[in-house]
């Protein structure tokens, strides 16, 4: 019974921070987008000012999503669209440096 009951516990412990982990996911992943777009931005050229534009727009939904948050599916689409933010910004960057 005491095995059982350190398992619960065990499994306990590492269960909650995982959830509480990726409720604190969206701010973190957020600022990586804001700050790619910021580099992205400082060297934009012709070729590059769509993607960034559309960076901007995908930063803005997923700040959107996760201020209007109210399900766990909510705070998936907030960092899955911060993501694509970090993308296109990256694209950017990389476009700019050849």
């Amino acid at each position: 019974m005491k095995r059982l009951a350190s398992l619960t516990a065990v499994v306990a412990i590492t269960l909650v921070p995982a959830s509480l982990a990726s409720a604190f996911t969206c701010p973190v992943v957020i600022q990586q987008a804001e700050d790619l777009i910021k580099k992205a931005e400082a060297k934009a050229t012709a070729d590059t000012r769509g993607l960034v534009e559309d960076a901007k727009k995908m930063l803005a939904e997923a700040k959107t999503h996760h201020e209007t948050a109210k399900s766990k599916r909510d705070h998936a689409d907030a960092v899955r669209k911060a993501k694509v933010a970090s993308a296109l910004a990256e694209e950017a960057i990389t476009l700019q440096s050849q």
